[in-house]
């Protein structure tokens, strides 16, 4: 039995029968001769030529991975993304030097010999008999090239990479077929430019070019020869000969393949020898890859689009499929952003929050009648270290959001305004609105199933004080609870549900919204971009339209180019012009006298509502011009942090509201992104004031939403226990009433058992 070597490989007879068996092949496929069926050698020789013929006439040549450029939507470049750095360029377009270095050092008789090299085999195996080892392979560069097609397909699933690369003779005779193939329909030139575009030369660089920028930080075309000869000899082994960790290693290989160039007669020997004696002169050029890159702190931005393409059927029917596509890449991707607002937006972050700071902020920016998301940013950077992080705040969790959203307290108020509306009641509703009640029951469901309030809970407004009648002008001004409890009462849990199904408004995790009279109160997680999305929609007088990130996208396959289909925004009216109108006369109020006053804009027509959750654990402002929605949120991802005597951005906060911290956040985030932009007007309606003022003596804190602030210290459940804000009551204010009830039980249903949610 053949003795192994102590590395536990083949012994020196065994590793020369292997390599004389392909060699033997290599010969009888070049004369075109049959082998003869005699002795071990002679059998798997047999059997080789006859699994030869059988395999596929034609080899698979995928198009080269390569680099995918996301461009704002004026043509500025905000990231390029690849799972493979590459670059492709013609052969004119690599320096005479590179090609020279990289024939004479893999295959110096590239231009004499065939796919097969017979000269090349049997110089190898007289080199390997005498070494007693492999010391010098006979693949020529076309049979490297077929390699290296056989790797491109596998792509970065491992097991294909590791059947591809085997050193097997099967793999030898895929190969050796391919490459016969190859040279008959390609030729030479061709055959080295798709070789010096497909192989890698380390350091994450694939192709001539990537490796030229990442080495010398200049194009392939202006390599000089000593440039060349170093990544010519980092191909054989791009870890063995990095010049970036072993400079040494890098420099003798360097000087071998010189030496080569000049054995050859490519260069001259005094050439040679000038060009050893250079240093390496490195000039590196760190990958710049993903979205952690982008610029204008557009990452997050940049990573929606990304989830779009691997989400969105018109790229792919399969999420593998799409994937496969992204992974191609040589993509240019034009995307809805505007470098105006997207500095705006992170300009205001910067000024008002800090990233180190317990909490955070995400902001959202949507074009009303278009849907085209203009800003995207949040207070946290994009990325894995401390004060990081790589979820997006502002989406939902299907394309790389939190877990469930979060919490939108008062700020959901308006859908049920909207809905009440749409349902014929007047804008002078009255409600009794006394201070605190009963949930009232029965309350009509969709089901047709009613719900009823089995545990006799109450429901209070942020202050007692706050005791009605009320009208919806003035119960939208101060948020009070028991107004829109008794609205939902009245007009039923589906018109609201319709509401928001036109408006597309879900939890976070997709789920559509359960019904039940807190959800009338914000206690359920939504996401900045869904809730920008449904206030666009009052802007734009009732037409919703769903968002969107890419306007158009460009494939380069080889050197041709082709439009891809990209997802269109889909309008459709949400609610009639005269609701919406309403909606923003109601809303306007809210930044023009409300303690939305701190968010309100002063030279255009603006409107929107604070919102503030239990225990202040989440804090929004959500507002819009005719022409631009934004949305805002600040809070923990992890719904830990209480938002009373805390820090934000350096300023002390005893307690943080919808107007305090939020609405000044999307005054600035809004300004700065509208500036020199026109300024419509909304459609505003005629709303009688009561017939009675009721002057309440509210605190200078006390927001749209009311006093206090939702649920402020100790409030459960967006307003429903000691708050009466969105998720509470209002969002600001100081005085509290005590909880007086228990939580029926699934009253509630989702994230974390108490409606809340998100995820760090």
């Amino acid at each position: 039995m053949p003795k192994k070597r102590s590395g536990g490989g083949l012994s020196p007879t065994q590793q020369a029968a292997k390599f004389l068996g392909v060699s033997v092949l290599a010969g009888a496929l070049m004369a075109g001769i049959a082998l003869p069926a005699v002795g071990a050698l002679g059998l798997a020789a047999k059997g080789s030529v006859e699994s030869f013929d059988e395999l596929p006439a034609n080899m698979k040549t995928p198009p080269l991975s390569q680099r995918t450029t996301i461009l704002d939507a004026d043509g500025g470049q905000i990231a390029t993304v690849y799972s493979r750095d590459r670059t492709v360029v013609e052969l004119k377009d690599i320096s005479p030097y590179m090609q020279k270095a990289i024939v004479a050092i893999e295959d110096s008789r590239f231009y004499e010999h065939g796919a097969v090299d017979l000269k090349g085999v049997l110089r190898a195996l007289n080199k390997n008999a005498q070494s007693g080892g492999v010391a010098e392979g006979a693949s020529t560069l076309t049979q490297q090239y077929v390699k290296n097609v056989f790797v491109e397909e596998a792509g970065d699933d491992p097991t294909k990479v590791a059947q591809a690369t085997q050193q097997t003779i099967g793999r030898k005779i895929r190969e050796l077929k391919y490459a016969i193939q190859v040279e008959e329909e390609l030729g030479k030139k061709k055959i080295l430019e798709n070789y010096l575009n497909i192989t890698f030369f380390g350091q994450q660089a694939y192709g001539v070019e990537a490796a030229a920028r990442r080495y010398f930080s200049k194009s392939a075309k202006d390599l000089s020869l000593q440039e060349a000869a170093l990544l010519a000899g980092i191909v054989q082994s791009p870890s063995r000969y990095d010049p970036v960790n072993d400079e040494a290693e890098a420099t003798k290989r360097r000087n071998t393949v010189l030496r080569r160039m000049a054995d050859v007669g490519d260069i001259s020997e005094a050439e040679a020898e000038k060009a050893a004696a250079k240093p390496l002169g490195l000039k590196i050029s760190n990958p710049k890859n993903g979205c952690i890159t982008a610029v204008n702190n557009a990452s997050f931005f940049c990573d929606y689009v990304r989830e779009v393409f691997l989400s969105d059927p018109v790229f792919g029917k399969t999420r593998e499929a799409r994937a496969k596509v992204w992974n191609q890449g040589g993509l240019t991707i034009k995307t809805t952003l505007t470098p105006q607002a997207q500095e705006s937006v992170q300009a205001s972050l910067k000024s008002h929050i800090n990233k180190g700071d317990s909490v955070a902020a995400a902001v959202t920016l949507v074009e009303p009648g278009t849907g085209r998301i203009l800003g995207m940013g949040q207070s946290k950077p994009y990325g894995y270290g401390k004060n990081e992080t790589e979820i997006n705040y502002s989406v939902n969790h299907s394309v790389g959001g939190s877990n469930f959203g979060f919490p939108t307290g008062s700020t959901f108020k308006p859908f049920v305004a909207a809905a009440a509306l749409e349902e014929g009641r007047p804008v002078t509703q009255e409600y009794s609105s006394p201070y605190e009640m009963p949930y009232p029951e029965p309350v009509q469901t969709c089901s047709g199933k009613p719900w009823t309030n089995e545990g006799n809970e109450s429901v209070p407004n942020e202050s007692e004080t706050e005791v009605g009648p009320y009208r919806l002008k003035e119960a939208m001004a101060l948020s009070v609870n028991t107004y829109f409890v008794q609205m939902v009462a009245d007009i039923g849990l589906c018109p609201v549900m319709n509401m928001t199904d036109g408006l597309h408004v879900v939890q976070g995790n997709g789920d559509k919204l359960p019904e039940v009279p807190a959800v009338s109160l914000g206690s359920k997680g939504i996401s900045p971009l869904t809730m920008a999305s449904a206030y666009a929609a009052f802007a734009s007088r009732g037409m919703y339209c769903t968002p969107v990130a890419i306007t158009s996208i460009t494939q380069k396959i080889g050197d041709k180019k082709k439009s891809l289909e990209v997802p269109k925004s889909t309008c459709s009216r949400a609610m009639s012009e005269k609701t919406a109108d309403t909606v923003n006369t109601l809303l306007q109020g809210v930044v023009d006298s409300g303690t939305g006053q701190e968010a309100g804009l002063t030279d255009r027509a603006n409107a929107g509502k604070t919102g503030t959750t239990d225990e202040r654990k989440n804090a929004w402002f959500v507002g819009y011009t005719p022409n631009l929605s934004g949305a805002v949120w600040v809070g923990s991802a992890s719904q830990q942090v209480k938002m009373t005597n805390l820090s934000i951005g350096g300023v002390y906060h005893a307690q943080v509201y919808g107007g305090s911290v939020p609405g000044p956040i999307w005054r600035d985030a809004m300004t700065g992104a509208l500036e020199g932009k026109e300024a419509p007007p909304f459609n505003l309606v005629d709303i009688p004031n009561p017939d009675k003022n009721k002057d309440k003596d509210k605190d200078d804190e006390g927001d749209d939403d009311g006093g206090n602030g939702d649920n402020g210290n100790g409030g459960l459940i967006g307003g429903l226990i000691g708050g009466g804000d969105a998720n509470g009551g209002g969002d600001g204010g100081s005085t509290e009433p005590d909880p007086t009830f228990s939580i029926p039980e699934n009253f509630i249903q989702g994230q974390g058992g108490n409606g809340i949610g998100g995820r760090d």
